[in-house]
């Protein structure tokens, strides 16, 4: 049985800070699309939890929301730009849950990915080398 424990997260210049259980953690993905690229500046790789699992130490009011598409918006640290939360709060079916930045998580976190998404799109400069499975699309 795997223990349960507090996961914190944090943007770079500490305005924002966050928390959440490693339970009930779904998709640790890579995602290579081109939106997330330029969001993150390279590539995403989140953990999508229940939103109301995700819990503020201090900053939650410095979250600044970015509509990306018709059903996602992304969130980012309105002080530092941090690149921090993508959710889905268009679909029905994903609304209920939130993509957690990995690379804001303090560690460790026993996280590991499962699976890149969108390879299709990714970019020309590098290779994806790490046997997990490859998704063009989600």
């Amino acid at each position: 049985m795997t223990q349960t424990f507090q996961l914190t997260g944090r943007c770079l210049c500490s305005a924002v800070e966050f928390s959440f259980e490693n339970k009930n953690l779904d998709h640790p993905s890579a995602c290579h699309c081109g939106q997330c690229r330029q969001w993150s500046g390279h590539v995403w790789a989140t953990v999508n939890i229940p939103l109301a699992a995700l819990t503020f130490g201090k900053g939650e009011a410095d979250i600044k929301w970015h509509r990306a598409s018709d059903f996602a918006r992304r969130g980012f640290c309105g002080t530092c730009g941090s690149s921090l939360f993508w959710h889905a709060d268009g679909l029905e079916k994903h609304k209920d849950q939130i993509a957690v930045a990995l690379g804001a998580l303090k560690a460790p976190t026993g996280i590991k990915l499962e699976e890149h998404i969108f390879v299709a799109d990714k970019g020309d400069y590098y290779d994806i080398a790490d046997g997990l499975p490859q998704k063009n699309n989600n």
